[in-house]
């Protein structure tokens, strides 16, 4: 048990530490990094052209932004740049200057798709700057804003007295015990018997409750029953997450359930169907909004043309409170037609929601949010459903001292822990053969998942064993031996499968392994036959915890004829970004091989089970053992691994 008011104190310090730590990494590379390593990390578009400019529905000055020179290296490149980001437009240095030109003004991303973005910008002045400059960039810029928010939240937590907010930090350090309805249990034929007692255990609950999802157990379905029955009992929802593309996705499962969705912020996977949910689009097809926008033109018209001594106040004055009358109006009618407003937990601070109230918060994937953006969204609830899993990837957190100090710790684990009887564990996963899921439930989940029967067995080939280690030194050394014992030791082999090192952001490459990778997936393509492949569309996920490592490998995969026809069924990349998916074939480049056991952040382990739990039914893991054993995880890991090759 823990004070509550106290904790949260020393969350703020620990929050004060990540900002600093991040403010000086942007100021580290704004004016200690060439242009050509911003690119590389994603944080830079470098040469740009401002296009087309003009007002968008919530009366914000917009200008289209757009790649010159593209080059196909690019497409190795996963940026950063995704609605809400704040950037900076700068001009680099000329022959005659040592240091880049920033503009005295930061704008924010409205909206990224390919090598176009739109970006929100603070006057016509600016415009102008950027459409007369000729060399042109646009880079991240530190976000003060979102830190502001979240200390906000903290504070108003910290101060709160006498209220549902200060109850609510209590509950969550345990203090106090949260309290439950009571009623007869619902059933739900169309879940297993978790998922309706994790629904049920959301409607019982008066203040508090968490669905604990491992992979593959249907989180989101569950989520989306709970909200759906929640809506038979209250009007209004709010549903919120760490990131759009969580928030995208939890709002298009609720549209698919005939869920009226009212989506703040503009999704980052633009499409159709979730574009006609979001706040900006239902305002633009309002049948009031072209009056709105023609007081808008016509204030901006008098501002423009007015002259000296020409006394417009008043009649600015008459148009912005006719202007304000039919704004308050369509936002009233908008809120007032939506069962749930989605957005992002930051995004739940948007000025639209200032005066709203709702009786339950709903965050999922609440394992990989900081503490402190969900209290920016629990200001606006009285009771709060947390839906995640904590044993998957933590929040990212820069600040090494700040991490180590507890910043990492979710809400959703400290809720966990302080509150067990709030937690239901979701207990049958639908992904992955049983072989493939079995180490995962035992070592992150008490041995408590189970593998429903429709997936228990599921294979690409027949009597093949469904998660292989290989070894690159291993397999060399057996290679070599035979040779030798077939007297033509002068065709031995000579691979080095050790790491090598790259730069001073400690990026990690091997290309051997990479090698082996590719080659071994070239074999098992070959092995299940080219047209089977292709015509029951197997897809193929290639995962390594290094970036480097996956940028080598999506360069071979792309320059080698034999992988052109299942290019589009190949998949590379970091485990970050295969979270939430899962692929037929999964194989995993560890990278690490060096002689004296170093695993870096290999040994976050939270890493590890997401990248095993996206395979459906074929795993194949490339790491050296002699490195990796030194660790209990991994040597165990290899150890079941060759038990299921035995047993088969």
């Amino acid at each position: 048990m823990q004070n509550s008011t106290l904790y949260l104190q020393r969350l703020r310090s620990l929050l004060q530490m990540e900002h600093d730590a991040e403010k000086e990494e942007f100021r580290m590379q704004s004016e200690k990094m060439n242009i050509k390593r911003k690119i590389h990390r994603g944080i830079c578009w470098y040469p740009v052209d401002a296009g087309h400019s003009y007002y968008n529905s919530l009366n914000q000055l917009v200008v289209e932004i757009t790649k010159k020179d593209h080059d196909e290296t690019d497409e190795d490149i996963e940026h950063l740049f995704e609605y809400g980001k704040p950037i900076q437009f700068f001009c680099p240095p000329t022959s005659d200057e040592m240091e880049a030109h920033y503009y005295p003004f930061s704008s924010t991303v409205s909206y990224v798709d390919g090598d176009r973005m739109v970006v929100t910008i603070p006057s016509s002045q600016a415009l102008i700057d950027l459409q007369n400059a000729n060399n042109l960039g646009v880079q991240l810029y530190f976000d003060e804003t979102s830190y502001k928010t979240m200390f906000h939240a903290l504070d108003e937590a910290i101060n709160a007295k006498n209220n549902r907010m200060a109850y609510l930090r209590d509950i969550f350090s345990g203090q106090v015990k949260p309290q439950k309805r009571t009623f007869t249990p619902m059933q739900f034929p169309w879940l297993n018997k978790t998922q309706e007692q994790a629904v049920n255990e959301v409607l019982w609950a008066k203040d508090v409750e968490v669905v604990h999802g491992p992979p593959g157990t249907g989180k989101t379905t569950t989520l989306v029953e709970a909200i759906y029955e929640t809506l038979h009992r209250e009007t209004q929802v709010l549903v919120c997450a760490q990131s759009n593309m969580a928030v995208d996705w939890i709002s298009e499962k609720l549209v698919d359930h005939g869920v009226p969705v009212l989506r703040i912020g503009n999704p980052s996977r633009i499409n159709n169907k979730m574009l006609s949910f979001t706040y900006e689009r239902r305002f633009e097809s309002h049948p009031d909004y072209p009056e709105l926008w023609c007081i808008r033109k016509a204030i901006r018209q008098i501002r423009e043309n007015r002259k000296r001594g020409d006394n417009v106040h008043q009649k600015i004055a008459r148009l912005r409170d006719r202007a304000a009358e039919i704004e308050m109006a369509i936002n009233a009618q908008l809120f007032d037609e939506a069962r749930v407003v989605a957005c992002t937990l930051v995004g739940s601070a948007n000025k639209i929601l200032v005066r709203h109230h709702f009786s339950t918060l709903f965050i999922d994937e609440a394992a990989q949010a900081l503490e402190p953006a969900c209290w920016i969204a629990i200001r606006r609830a009285s009771r709060v459903v947390l839906a995640g899993d904590h044993q998957q990837l933590p929040p990212t957190i820069k600040c090494f001292d700040a991490m180590r100090q507890g910043l990492g710790k979710t809400l959703m684990e400290r809720i966990v822990e302080n509150q067990p009887e709030a937690v239901t564990l979701l207990k049958v996963q639908y992904r992955m053969n049983d072989a493939i899921m079995r180490f995962s439930s035992d070592w992150f989940y008490h041995g408590q998942v189970e593998s429903d029967q429709s997936v228990k067995h599921r294979s690409v080939l027949d009597f093949e064993h469904p998660i292989l280690w290989i070894d690159g030194n291993e397999m060399l050394q057996q290679v070599n031996q035979e040779l030798e014992s077939q007297g033509t030791p002068e065709d031995k082999l000579d691979i080095d499968f050790t790491e090598q090192f790259i730069g001073e952001n400690h990026g990690r490459i091997n290309k051997a392994e990479a090698e082996l990778v590719l080659s071994t997936l070239k074999n098992y393509i070959d092995k299940i036959g080219a047209a089977r492949f292709l015509s029951e569309r197997f897809d193929v996920g290639i995962i390594s915890p290094y970036k480097v490592q996956t940028q080598y490998l999506r360069q071979q995969i792309r320059k080698r004829e034999e992988f052109r026809p299942f290019r589009q069924a190949i998949s590379v990349n970091t485990v970050d970004g295969f979270q939430g998916q899962e692929r037929d074939i999964i194989l995993i480049s560890l990278v690490r091989s060096n002689d004296s056991g170093q695993i870096g952040f290999l040994s976050d382990l939270r890493r590890m089970n997401v990248a095993m739990t996206r395979a459906r039914m074929k795993l194949i893991i490339f790491g050296d053992k002699a490195t990796l054993q030194h660790h209990a995880f991994y040597r165990k890991l290899i150890h079941y691994v060759e038990e299921v090759a035995e047993d088969r």
